[in-house]
């Protein structure tokens, strides 16, 4: 039988600038796989604006650490070989590696050019505020350094639909580039939000889409990653996401994932963008994560019993990555909602032991958050959690969400894992326990909490139930304390 998968989002924005995250990624491998993650997703790998980018200001997409290009032969993270040799020591510990694309913008050009704009209200960019007028914009991409290697393609302004900065004045705005439309098959935020940041992709531009599904074809091919996370889809044509996952599936026969990043915590937005899709990517859960936020500051006000309602892994449980934090939500950043760290331990025990979704966890909260204002590593806690997914949370899932403020739910194992099973109890008020069926036949079964929140000892009675007892404002995870054979 399979085992369950857990990601992890492999960088935090304040991973060190030393280009060693590689190195980092292929030292750490095995032990990843020991603590139960099968799955990495990684930070962009292709070539920032700076040594110091973190990869969202994307310069030259087939830069991947190897070319002395805007002042630099590596990125942030490391040379090509450290990518490569990092990717090997993943798939040597049978685990997968996620690349994350940045597909809505370039930064960093070589050139300026000249041509002509209308300037657009940043808060509804339908609408016009100016009249035409030349701009000299950094839309030149010609990558001299690279001199051609695996692909010919430059970039000018006619590829662009959009820029924010006027060279020849200094004056930053939202420039649309004249002939040129915000695409409309994008979200609807500031009357369209085609335009995000940087010099714009026009993905109406036949040859724009074109070079990036070949670009996309020869990543694959390049670094043998198993899947895509996509950056910043809702500024992006859904028709070309769509064709771009379709022509990755059939250039791997089936073989490959995608997940996107849809920042929308509205549940018909998410469907929409699923149907236009065709259910070929999966969205991260923005709702859930948003009410997980909540829910850590809100206290005892919360109601537990209704943390999963409106949620994507509500809704479309197979098409879900389900995370409690990420780099844009940390502190400090664009997305700023951080999930409180006393609730952290209990964030990640609603995504990590459910039947549903794909639990990513997050860097930051594993290892700790570097910067001006660094945050501790929070592994202790997560630990016992990704051990229960691992050995414990299987088979049928039974709910017991039954009180506003103590909420409980049990997963019956399966015999194909020996001793899997476990019942877990949350609480964001007082201490409690809660009564719940794990079978009969685990009468006289002896249980522990792996979290160690409790150090008592449950017996399950002989009709197959037991009270479960939590400490206030916590989790506990309740199980045999044995695993099978197998996996010692």
């Amino acid at each position: 039988m399979n085992r369950n998968h857990t990601m992890m989002q492999f960088f935090e924005w304040h991973v060190e600038t030393d280009g060693t995250h590689w190195k980092r990624l292929a030292e750490t491998a095995p032990k990843l796989k020991e603590s139960g993650i099968d799955c990495v997703w990684i930070p962009p790998i292709t070539k920032g604006q700076a040594a110091e980018d973190n990869g969202y200001g994307i310069y030259d997409v087939y830069d991947l650490g190897e070319f002395n290009q805007r002042g630099t032969v590596r990125t942030k993270y490391g040379t090509k070989d450290d990518l490569h040799k990092a990717i090997r020591a993943c798939h040597d510990h049978n685990i997968s590696v996620y690349v994350d694309l940045v597909m809505n913008h370039k930064a960093g050009a070589d050139e300026t050019e000249v041509f002509e704009v209308i300037e657009v209200d940043p808060f509804n960019r339908n609408d016009e505020i100016s009249e035409p007028f030349e701009i000299e914009g950094w839309t030149k991409f010609t990558f001299p350094n690279r001199g051609g290697q695996y692909s010919s393609f430059t970039w000018n302004y006619e590829h662009f639909n959009g820029t924010d900065y006027d060279a020849k004045t200094g004056k930053r705005g939202i420039y649309r580039i004249l002939q040129k439309k915000w695409n409309d098959k994008v979200a609807d935020e500031f009357g369209n939000y085609d335009y995000l940041m940087f010099a714009n992709i026009d993905y109406e531009h036949p040859d724009v889409t074109n070079e990036m599904i070949s670009w996309g074809k020869w990543l694959i091919d390049t670094v043998h990653c198993d899947g895509f996370r996509l950056d910043a889809i809702k500024h992006i044509n859904y028709d070309f996401i769509r064709d771009f996952s379709n022509a990755m599936l059939e250039h791997t026969e089936g073989n490959f994932y995608f997940v996107g990043e849809f920042w929308n915590p509205n549940l018909e937005a998410c469907r929409s963008y699923l149907d236009h899709t065709e259910y070929k990517i999966d969205l991260f859960d923005v709702a859930l994560h948003y009410k997980l936020c909540h829910a850590s500051k809100a206290g005892r006000k919360c109601n537990l019993a209704t943390i999963f309602d409106d949620t994507l892994v509500h809704s479309h449980p197979m098409n879900v990555v389900t995370f409690v934090d990420n780099h844009d939500s940390q502190p400090n950043e664009s997305l700023e909602s951080w999930v409180e760290d006393l609730f952290k331990q209990t964030a990640y025990a609603l995504i990590l032991l459910r039947k549903d979704g794909y639990p990513c966890v997050f860097y930051g909260d594993y290892y700790g958050i570097g910067g001006p204002e660094p945050i501790p590593e929070k592994k202790a806690d997560i630990d016992p959690l990704l051990f229960a997914r691992y050995h414990k949370a299987y088979g049928d899932q039974e709910d017991y969400f039954d009180h506003k403020n103590i909420i409980g739910w049990v997963r019956r194992g399966v015999r194909e894992i020996e001793y899997s099973g476990c019942a877990v109890i949350i609480s964001n008020g007082d201490s409690g326990k809660k009564r719940m069926f794990v079978g009969e036949e685990r009468a006289g079964e002896e249980w522990v909490d792996l979290t160690n929140n409790r150090r008592d000892k449950i017996t399950i009675a002989d009709d197959g139930f037991a009270e479960f007892p939590v400490t206030g404002g916590s989790v506990s995870v309740w199980a045999l304390a044995e695993v099978s054979s197998d996996d010692e």
